[in-house]
């Protein structure tokens, strides 16, 4: 079997399954277990279709770092439930999810799953990282647009988004992130700062759609070809010339913001799946047993043995 990185957009994930499971999915103490039986369940899905060999469950050890803020203040604020002074902002977390993220790391743990964080960096700067630096084949599963930009043909870096449904995966290429927005994945980072997210609190340059966008990147490039080409009123419509010019303090500090992060000092423990053994799936099943994850265990021990 050929290696291959699987690399997993945790929180993603999660929310995912909290909303897909009832939440009447619950363990003997009450506690809801939907999002940690649902999670566990696309692990097997991905592994079982994809056959990754190394995967890591990439954590937000901080959703929404303050350095980005502080480039674009209105970075995720309409998610944010509590400021924290001096520490990472409280995301918005329905409480039956809250309380089973610990579950949710604890079950991966008893998997020999790795979990990788970094200190004020979100899960896409952990994943942007770990791509970049990767000597096998990636897959990264996400429902996060942010990330079509680490798609890379020559490398092998693929994207499985799940915006559509477990049922229903795309598997993202270079031809494909081109069939949908008109841009190459090199880049996406430039057209999605230009068009802004509403989902992440960007504004994007005001007047300026995916359309618009879209056949900037393909006359001028990239971001910094087009504002060369502003500034000289060359290749464009004045309209759309004098919008990029208004957002040229936006523009400054956004590709920053968009960008994810390929550089982090990671260490990443061997991220190589393998098969529990008798005394880890020992522990599975008491970890199981104390929080009713029953089927959707043993779905996955059972993934694990035929790695």
């Amino acid at each position: 079997m050929t290696d291959r990185l699987m690399l997993l957009d945790s929180a993603s994930l999660y929310f995912r399954a909290f909303y897909g499971v009832p939440d009447t999915v619950r363990a003997p103490d009450g506690t809801p277990v939907n999002a940690v039986r649902g999670f566990l369940d696309i692990i097997t899905r991905l592994v079982t279709t994809y056959r990754p060999t190394h995967l890591v469950a990439c954590w937000d050890d901080d959703w929404r770092p303050q350095w980005r803020v502080d480039l674009i203040p209105t970075y995720k604020t309409h998610r944010v439930a509590e400021v924290v002074a001096g520490g990472p902002d409280v995301e918005e977390v329905p409480d039956p999810l809250e309380v089973q993220v610990p579950v949710i790391r604890a079950a991966l743990d008893t998997l020999g799953i790795r979990i990788v964080g970094a200190t004020a960096h979100e899960a896409d700067d952990v994943i942007g990282t770990l791509a970049s630096a990767a000597t096998m084949p990636v897959d990264i599963v996400t429902g996060d647009r942010d990330l079509f930009q680490l798609v890379d043909d020559e490398r092998d870096v693929r994207v499985i988004y799940t915006a559509r449904g477990m049922s229903n995966l795309e598997v993202l290429t270079d031809a494909s992130v081109v069939a949908k927005y008109g841009v190459l994945p090199s880049q996406y980072a430039d057209f999605a700062t230009l068009r802004g997210d509403s989902s992440d609190g960007l504004p994007g340059v005001a007047g300026i759609g995916e359309k618009t966008a879209a056949g900037l990147l393909a006359t001028h490039g990239d971001l910094a070809g087009i504002l060369a080409a502003a500034e000289l009123g060359e290749g464009m419509s004045a309209g759309v010339r004098s919008k990029l010019l208004a957002g040229l303090p936006y523009l400054a500090v956004a590709p920053q913001v968009v960008a994810v992060v390929r550089d982090l000092p990671l260490d990443v423990p061997d991220p190589r799946l393998r098969p529990l053994t008798e005394p880890g799936k020992a522990d599975a099943a008491s970890l199981a047993e104390q929080w009713a994850l029953g089927a959707s265990m043993n779905r996955i021990i059972d993934a694990l043995d035929t790695v």
